[in-house]
């Protein structure tokens, strides 16, 4: 599935709500079946900058692909982080780079979201295209 359709799908799957609580909720239970980020990986170094709860990012440039894991500290932002990786997790610098971000304000996110945590979007979107233009340069 590309990126493209990966953000669709969440979009479809959310236009199946008309609340917005219920939205949240499908958002929520994303966060309740994520995974659990290696304590290792868990550092000052992999922590998203700007995001109103902590959540850490690893992130490996394995066989020409951008390999990610994440965790956050609140429901919510484990949940946003699992559909984010949905979409971002194992794709080239190159599939990443012509992605444009602003289809996931498209689906609804941001109205979902307090303007804090719209912020940690942007910073966890800032961080993951300067990984890959990073490791496309390498």
């Amino acid at each position: 599935m590309t990126m493209l359709e990966q953000v669709n799908s969440y979009r479809d799957d959310l236009d199946l709500f008309v609340e917005n609580n219920e939205k949240m909720e499908y958002i929520l239970d994303f966060g309740h079946d994520a995974q659990t980020l290696d304590k290792k990986y868990i550092t000052d170094e992999n922590v998203i900058k700007g995001c109103s709860s902590l959540a850490w990012l690893h992130k490996e440039f394995v066989e020409g692909r951008i390999v990610l894991e994440a965790e956050g500290d609140s429901i919510i932002a484990k949940g946003m982080l699992v559909m984010l990786l949905g979409v971002f997790n194992n794709r080239t610098p190159d599939e990443i780079l012509v992605f444009d971000p602003n289809a996931l304000k498209e689906i609804g996110l941001m109205e979902l979201l307090s303007p804090l945590r719209q912020q940690g979007l942007e910073a966890f979107l800032g961080v993951i295209y300067g990984y890959a233009k990073a490791c496309k340069e390498e």
